[in-house]
């Protein structure tokens, strides 16, 4: 018996008494899952670049935002408050990511982005989904490079008996740079979990011929024989009996496809595959106009597209849940950039800086990293949120507290240092439980006097000690000057910054010491 039949023949079986209807039953998976750092990354991709005021609402800029956005903006009344705080709320529609956050599920991310940000859609998806800079070029994706690092022989030799399953898939689109390495597909792409291919006694199986192009002949042959095989493990996990949760939306509700692609992901992560991560995506954020109903603000295609999202992660948490899985399994989500402080004629936003990113989950450290963006007065159509935290140290906490990597191979999966910020409960990788958390976001850690200032000011930052990095940038979010990047003994500290060159108006000073950061924002005048 092959191994697809043995899978498909154990839908229901009789282990120790009890009957397990199909493979998909958290016993079986257990069986074939047990490690503890079998531990899986799901992904989802927000295709567009989504509004983050609008998602995550800062009540306490609402006075300044209602001047700046009175086309889009939410009525402060409509939205859904968040238990712990009075001064951030969601969007009306996010009700399934509100339970998460008020069951302790959920992690906020404020002011995502990176020094001088791209604002179009394919190279900052490129640079959100390889972990560049801006002025890189990379032919790897971060989660490739992860895979290659666990996995540094693939393709050759796989899959075995160590790793019979895909290292990743995505589900419901083509795997992109994110999940490449120098030109080699790390993941496994899916639309749904019938496999018809069957290579058996195919050509794909003779030998390649000596002449020059046998080896990559040999090479595309070797790619679709593991597709054959992924394909047979891929169907039978998935077989009947796994999915619990009626939450799902389906039909024509929002959020639908993207219910269907992570309730498949539930499947398979129920039908015992090691693959370490899944993708998924939901398109339609670019809202350039009617993001919203005129004659209601809480009604449209953005609020549609949140509830979809919404609902269909809730849905997914909650299966997890039911199956007893959700400690295996962490989330994430991200877009390739945000949108602009003010809005436009057209009842929509244009494409801006940072975001707010979601990691969802029982062993994420619930709350909120970062402060609500400050909007400024005299926030222009081409002013931006400024940047609290780098996108990459969002990537480097995953690799730290979830998939437990060293210092030095974070380094080598990013390909340069970031400080990872307290987001996962590093309990599984330390053998401790949660560590203190002190994001110490009511503390004023950066000053700057005289502020406002005509040619220079002083900054006055605190340090607990270890690397300080202080940044200063403009409005639009380009980087211009690295006032300060070292070790700095804990305290309080000075040191003087020369903007004389530059023109009146807002910049931001931005502080990082370890997993601290924050944001100053600084006026000159003539």
């Amino acid at each position: 018996m092959n191994r697809r039949n043995f899978l498909r023949s154990s839908a229901a079986a009789t282990i120790g008494g009890f009957t397990v209807q199909g493979l998909a039953s958290p016993l079986l998976g257990a069986l074939r899952s047990s490690d503890t750092e079998d531990r899986v990354l799901v992904i989802v991709q927000l295709f567009g670049g989504n509004d983050g005021l609008n998602t995550v609402i800062p009540l306490d800029q609402y006075g300044v935002l209602s001047t700046k956005r009175p086309n889009v903006l939410i009525p402060q009344s409509a939205t859904l408050s968040l238990t712990g705080t009075s001064s951030t709320a969601f969007h009306p529609s996010m009700g399934g990511l509100r339970e998460l956050w008020e069951d302790g599920k959920l992690r906020i991310v404020q002011g995502v982005s990176y020094p001088e940000p791209n604002f179009s859609h394919f190279r900052a998806t490129d640079i959100y989904e390889t972990g560049a800079n801006s002025d890189q070029l990379l032919s790897s994706g971060w989660t490739g490079r992860y895979l290659n690092l666990e996995y540094p022989n693939f393709p050759a030799g796989y899959p075995n008996d160590d790793m019979p399953d895909p290292l990743a898939i995505r589900v419901g689109g083509v795997v992109g740079p994110g999940l490449q390495y120098m030109g080699v597909s790390m993941g496994t792409a899916i639309y749904n979990t019938d496999d018809p291919l069957n290579l058996t006694g195919n050509i794909y199986n003779d030998p390649a011929s000596a002449l020059c192009s046998g080896g990559k002949l040999d090479f595309v042959r070797q790619v679709q024989r593991q597709t054959d095989l992924y394909g047979d493990v891929i169907e039978a996990a998935a077989v009947s009996g796994c999915n619990q949760s009626t939450l799902y939306p389906t039909g024509n509700e929002p959020g639908a496809e993207l219910a269907a692609a992570l309730k498949i992901v539930a499947q398979l992560i129920c039908g015992g595959l090691k693959t370490k991560i899944y993708w998924v995506s939901i398109g339609g954020f670019d809202t350039h106009a009617q993001q919203v109903v005129a004659s209601d603000h809480t009604l449209g295609a953005h609020a549609d597209l949140l509830k979809g999202l919404s609902d269909a992660i809730h849905a997914f948490q909650d299966d997890l849940q039911l199956l007893d899985l959700e400690d295996r399994v962490l989330g994430m989500t991200f877009s390739e950039f945000g949108r602009r402080i003010v809005d436009n004629a057209s009842l929509g936003t244009d494409h801006g800086s940072a975001q707010p990113m979601f990691l969802f989950g029982s062993k994420v450290i619930p709350g909120m990293t970062g402060t609500n963006p400050e909007i400024p007065a005299n926030a222009t159509f081409q002013t931006n949120l400024a940047m609290q935290h780098d996108f990459r140290s969002v990537y480097a906490s995953v690799l730290k507290d979830w998939f437990c990597l060293s210092d030095s191979d974070i380094d080598n999966v990013l390909l340069e240092t970031y400080q990872p910020l307290e987001l996962i409960d590093p309990s599984g990788c330390l053998g401790t439980g949660v560590h203190a958390i002190n994001q110490r976001a009511g503390d004023s850690l950066i000053q700057a006097y005289p502020n406002p200032f005509t040619e220079r000011t002083t900054l006055e930052f605190s340090s607990n000690g270890g690397s300080v990095l202080i940044q200063v940038f403009n409005e639009q979010g380009q980087l211009l000057q690295t006032v300060l990047n070292q070790p700095m003994p804990a305290g309080v500290h000075k040191v003087d910054v020369d903007l004389g060159p530059l023109p009146a108006g807002v910049y931001y000073a931005r502080l990082q010491n370890e997993g601290v950061q924050q944001v100053r924002s600084l006026l000159k005048v003539r």
